[in-house]
């Protein structure tokens, strides 16, 4: 059977197991059984599939069928230009993520806390384009960090990236001028209506904090302020719905110039807000 002929019954069998973008799934899929960049993919279509390729495509498909994460299945996921190392351990880094990474670079910064690192694509994203920064990535799922530090040596960022162990600011010391955060922010009541990519193949951890899906921000407010240098940003990812609520909780912290910003599809998706000089 040649890669075309694998390409195509594939696409049919995830169109009939309601898998809605069933082509661009089975080609990320077809190429990594295959060991192709995704981009190479198509010169090599009318190649024949050797038997240990097609039965790895076929798992594949299969995993993807049971709704597993293609980024899960192939192992990684394009984030901010930079491919990271995603397991069931950690969350898929989303696009909208990139959102908080392009505002904590928007000003300069020297040292950079991320609470949550989960893959560490938010703090090595933001070291990649600030080499003269170093940072910490904290996080309550050790296996989480081990992910992150496998991420950090692949993009050769490991002399400025540290990771531990950590329950919000339980064993963080010292100041940052910047303090960045993806935390778990999904309602218990919300989790239920989350498509089953999400909710059944992620950590639950990382994305429920349970009752009213604010407790993270609440720490967060009560906390950071501690940690902030004069001046320094505290600049967090938020649902589409919670933006009003946070931007309160910061503000009643003593935290300044308290802004929602949206993501690229117009919906709030970013808290920033600043230490007082």
């Amino acid at each position: 059977m040649t890669a075309a002929e694998a390409l195509r019954a594939a696409i049919a069998r995830l169109r009939a197991g309601g898998i809605e973008d069933a082509a661009l799934d089975a080609r990320w899929l077809l190429a990594h059984a295959l060991g192709l960049a995704p981009d190479r993919l198509t010169l090599h279509l009318p190649d024949e599939m050797s038997a240990p390729q097609a039965r790895a495509f076929d798992r594949a498909v299969v995993a993807r069928l049971a709704r597993q994460p293609v980024a899960q299945i192939i192992g990684q996921r394009q984030f901010w230009r930079l491919g990271f190392r995603v397991t069931r351990d950690t969350l898929d880094p989303r696009p909208e993520t990139e959102t908080l990474v392009a505002e904590a670079l928007r000003l300069p910064f020297r040292k950079v806390l991320d609470l949550g690192t989960g893959t560490g694509c938010i703090l090595l994203s933001c070291l990649h384009d600030c080499p003269t920064a170093e940072g910490l990535g904290v996080d309550i799922s050790a296996a989480a960090l081990e992910v992150a530090r496998g991420n950090a040596r692949a993009l050769g960022l490991e002399g400025r990236a540290g990771f531990q162990l950590s329950d919000w600011f339980s064993t963080v010391a010292g100041h940052f001028d910047l303090i960045v955060s993806n935390p778990p922010y999904i309602a218990a009541d919300e989790m239920a209506g989350l498509a089953p990519e999400v909710r059944d193949w992620e950590p639950q951890i990382a994305l429920t904090p349970g009752g009213d899906g604010l407790s993270p921000y609440r720490i967060l407010g009560r906390d950071a302020p501690a940690r902030l240098e004069p001046g320094g940003r505290l600049i967090v990812e938020i649902g589409p719905t919670q933006g009003r609520a946070v931007q309160a909780l910061f503000a009643a912290a003593g935290l300044e110039d308290v802004r929602i910003l949206p993501d690229l599809d117009g919906r709030d998706r970013v808290v920033t807000a600043r230490q007082p000089a």
